[in-house]
């Protein structure tokens, strides 16, 4: 038996932990009053920053005064898209003038404009899975757990992640979310319809996606001790979930319980608690309890405002959910004034609240003028 305190086997004594995995671990044990966590979820503006003023050799954590890491993330299992290995060949397929039609890494066919891939929502034409000949033929065999490529870092990896749980890190297993998986597989309108013409298809996608995911982690397991699994899932839009109630128990649940059993069964420190994180855009309040009853989520994000939801309500409403994101993208364009009514009304409740760690929506937009966003850095800190 193991007693030392190594972070694997057990926590390493807190006045042993980096400060930034301290605070960080304040926000997921919901700690009332404790400092916000200083983090940012993205940024579509960094170009015209740069226009600016903005130097491309800033560190943005030391200029807008974000916190140092609290967590390692530990990845192989996709994120937007299914964990292939290998992945599609990356290939333009069609020419159109100004445009041209690319099959990408996940084996879709996309739309762009001719030499650019990035700054507008690209066009989805196609996706890789029709029904379970080309589901076979194009995807399965790229989802083999036992792919020798998968591991080929793998010491390397654990190494490194054993160091920074030593820290006191928080150790994350991110993965593609079912929903999103599938999504990518098939096209969300692709997706409702295999619902019911096809759902053996659903499910056989399901299994590859359970097996490969409790492979790999199983693998992971053997040296480190999760403190999280991370699903990004993108299961909801402006008015809701994009797939019902009981699509999500038929389709979806059934393979995270089985996966979190198989993840809690083989923690090297049994007495872990392993939070359960949800990641979704839009209006996410539908699913709360849903998540909150079938896999015992823990924290969700990142709570997009323009979709209806108000950190501050939700937080009310479930006061034992962890909160990340909740800043909203467009009044972070509309100058100090918004800003500061916007800090003034979240902040103050939900740090008092506990468990809340504010971010933009999503991606910092390129509307969001430097000066504006500094203002907002400087009232962050305020909370810090």
């Amino acid at each position: 038996m193991h007693t030392e305190k190594d972070g694997v086997h057990d926590l390493v004594p807190q006045d042993d932990m980096v400060a930034s995995a301290v605070k960080l671990r304040d926000a997921y044990a919901r700690k009332p009053g404790a400092p916000f966590f200083q983090k940012e979820f993205g940024f579509y503006c960094l170009d015209e920053w740069r226009t600016q003023g903005l130097s491309e050799d800033v560190s943005l954590r030391e200029f807008f005064g974000y916190d140092e890491p609290g967590s390692h993330s530990l990845g192989q299992l996709g994120w937007c898209e299914a964990g292939f290995s290998p992945v599609f060949e990356t290939t333009i397929v069609e020419d159109r003038g100004d445009y041209e039609v690319e099959q990408d890494f996940a084996g879709r066919h996309v739309l762009y404009f001719k030499g650019r891939r990035s700054g507008f929502m690209p066009e989805y034409l196609d996706h890789p899975v029709k029904d379970h000949q080309t589901w076979e033929e194009n995807c399965l065999w790229r989802l083999n757990p036992d792919s020798p490529e998968r591991y080929a870092d793998l010491g390397e990896r654990m190494a490194t992640a054993r160091e920074q749980a030593a820290k006191g890190m928080m150790i994350c297993q991110n993965l593609v979310g079912g929903y999103m998986y599938l999504r990518s597989l098939m096209g969300p309108e692709g997706l409702l319809y295999m619902v019911y013409d096809n759902p053996s298809l659903i499910h056989a996608c399901m299994e590859s996606w359970l097996a490969l995911a409790d492979a790999v982690i199983a693998r992971h397991q053997k040296y480190i001790t999760l403190d999280e699994l991370f699903l990004a899932e993108d299961i909801c839009y402006n008015h809701g979930s994009l797939i019902s109630p009981d699509m999500m128990r038929e389709f979806l649940f059934p393979y995270y319980q089985q996966l979190l059993a198989g993840i809690r069964r083989r923690q090297l420190d049994s007495d872990r608690h392993l939070y359960v994180q949800i990641d979704t855009d839009g209006f996410a309040v539908p699913v709360i309890q849903l998540y909150q009853e079938a896999i015992g989520m823990d924290v969700m994000s990142p709570f997009e405002v323009a979709s209806g939801c108000d950190v501050v309500a939700i937080g009310r409403d479930y006061p034992e959910l962890r909160m990340f994101g909740g800043v909203d993208k467009r009044v972070l364009a509309q100058g100090p004034a918004a800003i500061d009514a916007m800090v003034d009304r979240v902040f103050p409740v939900m740090q008092k609240r506990g468990g809340f760690i504010p971010t933009s929506d999503h991606g910092v937009p390129a509307e969001v003028r430097l000066e504006d966003y500094l203002h907002y850095r400087k009232r962050c800190r305020e909370f810090a």
